[in-house]
């Protein structure tokens, strides 16, 4: 039955698309407690400890708070109060009243806290978040050339590196980003996700087998607007459980472990942590740095071999139930060193694309030192990119794109401490240089 009503959310789904926006999900208010996938048990737990953590609460802010619509709480708020677990407290506007717990409902929230703490939003069924990840893959709209260059446009690269990562974010499967520290590897690959599309929704969290995981993450998510709709079709007529956000872009670096690409359970809690590839589905994960983690590129090659292959993960839940989860995701890889020497042919091959981000030319050297002079509010700029490019010649050191915004970084900072305007002196520079990099 719980089949048949998901298939006709689904088509509902489908109606209010071509309606309120270009989404290809669309996440439709749950009529009833079947349409939720969620049990009345479950549910009843979940609005006992919403009241024990807040305290009174009217019927439509538990609804609020739980995700859930009105219509499907307040019944069950009336079982609750029959069961003399719950009681009026005094009316409320729009024929609703505010609630608070009995000492028989303080005591049964109590326990539910003991066997989960987790008050938020009300969770979705791993088999809808898995729907929905299919629904709104990155790779589901190929991206042209226009679109990729309006996604690098606040930064400087060499044109032939446009024709190299707009086939690899097609593909939608892993890429190396590698080359020289300080060439903006890591900003490029943080403005790819801008070409992935629209935004996207994520649930709080997901509950499958008893075990709840929660989803959103304020570190990754970025909340985004919901599109109005017109006529009869409003803008909140949207199943609260779920997030719209900014399509994520994951990033970490030499602090990953293994622990962070597997459920996380809390014994304390009994609140799983979704782990970060779950995170970052329909978006972009960066793993930065490659090769300098805590664990070996071994490690990370034994544990994605298959999803890179295959683009669904395994996970483990803490009752040793097996679940099968997307992995749908733009991977990028960005390393200092030659992907050569990190991995083996068998994960090369699963990350088809390798992109070397060299060194600037002397011309783009000299525009970006331009850029950041004007962004300062310095004059000069053009002499100050000579002065520095001189300098660079006298000592046979490389050039990288992050000098000149570091550099005059230090000449502006030296000119606070001066009291002096900004100003772009040979001296200011000579100083700056001596600091950066140590030596003339």
């Amino acid at each position: 039955m719980s089949a048949v009503l998901r298939d006709t959310h689904t088509i509902e789904s489908g109606l209010l698309n071509g309606l309120l926006s270009d989404d290809t999900f669309w996440p439709v208010t749950p009529r009833n407690l079947a349409e939720t996938g969620l049990s009345e048990s479950f549910v009843e737990a979940l609005v006992l400890k919403t009241v024990l953590t807040i305290g009174t609460l009217s019927g439509r802010n538990i609804a609020e708070r739980t995700g859930l619509p009105f219509r499907v709480i307040e019944p069950m708020l009336e079982r609750l109060r029959t069961r003399k677990l719950v009681a009026h407290v005094r009316p409320a506007p729009f024929n609703d009243y505010y609630y608070s717990l009995t000492d028989a409902g303080q005591r049964g929230a109590q326990v539910h806290m003991q066997q989960c703490s987790y008050a938020g939003p009300a969770p979705v069924p791993l088999t809808d978040y898995v729907l929905s990840v299919e629904a709104q893959a990155a790779g589901l709209e190929p991206i042209d050339r226009d679109q990729l260059q309006e996604a690098l446009q606040k930064i400087s690269y060499q044109d032939e590196l446009l024709d190299q990562l707009g086939p690899a974010i097609n593909s939608n499967s892993g890429l190396f980003l590698y080359g020289p520290p300080g060439n903006g590897k890591t900003t490029v690959a943080r403005c790819l996700t801008q070409c992935l599309g629209q935004e996207i929704w994520i649930p709080h969290a997901i509950l499958d087998d008893g075990n709840l995981i929660k989803l959103q993450d304020d570190a990754f998510h970025r909340e985004a607007p919901v599109p109005e709709g017109d006529g009869v079709i409003k803008a909140q007529e949207w199943d609260r459980r779920w997030l719209r956000i900014q399509r994520p872009t994951v990033v970490v670096g030499g602090e990953l472990v293994m622990d962070n690409l597997e459920v996380r359970h809390d014994k304390r809690s009994n609140i799983c942590e979704a782990p970060l590839q779950l995170k970052s589905n329909c978006g972009c994960l960066l793993i930065d740095d490659f090769g300098r983690q805590r664990i070996q590129p071994e490690e990370l090659l034994n544990r994605w071999i298959v999803p890179l292959e295959n683009r669904h993960d395994y996970l483990t839940l803490p009752t040793g139930k097996k679940i099968q989860t997307p992995f749908e995701q733009l991977i990028i890889f960005s390393t200092n060193l030659n992907p050569d020497q990190l991995v083996d042919e068998a994960f090369l091959r699963r990350v088809p694309y390798k992109i070397f981000v060299d060194d600037p030319s002397e011309d783009e050297f000299r525009a970006i030192t331009r850029a950041v002079a004007e962004s300062f509010g310095f004059s000069h700029g053009s002499e100050a990119a000579e002065h520095l490019l001189a300098m660079y010649r006298k000592h046979d050191r490389r050039r990288r794109r992050c000098h000149p915004r570091d550099l005059l970084t230090q000449v502006n900072n030296f000119c606070k401490y001066r009291k002096l305007k900004p100003q772009l002196r040979p001296e200011f520079l000579d100083k700056a240089c001596l600091s950066y990099f140590s030596e003339l």
